[in-house]
């Protein structure tokens, strides 16, 4: 599947920059009156107005190739196979931690300490 997107890519970056390529080339309406004084347009490979006519229809065949590739490369990526079902089946099964049991007759906080505070259980009262 892999090849087939690249391939499809590729094909759509190509046809992307004829595409500039040609509307670059191509005369606006106001180069018709340059044409009237003689720029030389009618002396060209396709006749005064076969060049316009040709690369319009081959810009909106390149056209239609776009868009045709982009929307498959779109499919493509939205209807991609899932290999597992989600985020945590990738997570590894960790075993349950082990609960410590109190001594019996020993006060359930005792030797314990919250976190920053030093234990006083050493001090020598004043």
């Amino acid at each position: 599947m892999d090849f087939w997107f690249t391939l499809i890519l590729v094909i759509d970056v190509i046809v992307a920059l004829c595409i500039i390529g040609l509307v670059l080339l191509q005369h606006g309406k106001g180069a018709d009156v340059g044409a009237a004084f003689g720029s030389g347009a009618s002396g060209s490979l396709f006749g005064a107005s076969g060049s316009a006519n040709f690369l319009s229809r081959t810009t909106a065949v390149l056209a239609v190739v776009f868009f045709l590739t982009t929307f498959i490369l779109a499919y493509i990526v939205t209807h991609k196979p899932r290999v597992g079902g989600g985020v945590m089946d990738t997570v590894k099964e960790q075993p349950a931690p082990t609960q410590q049991v109190p001594l019996p007759g020993a006060a359930p906080d005792a030797g314990k300490s919250p976190e920053g505070e030093k234990s006083k259980a050493n001090e020598v009262p004043k």
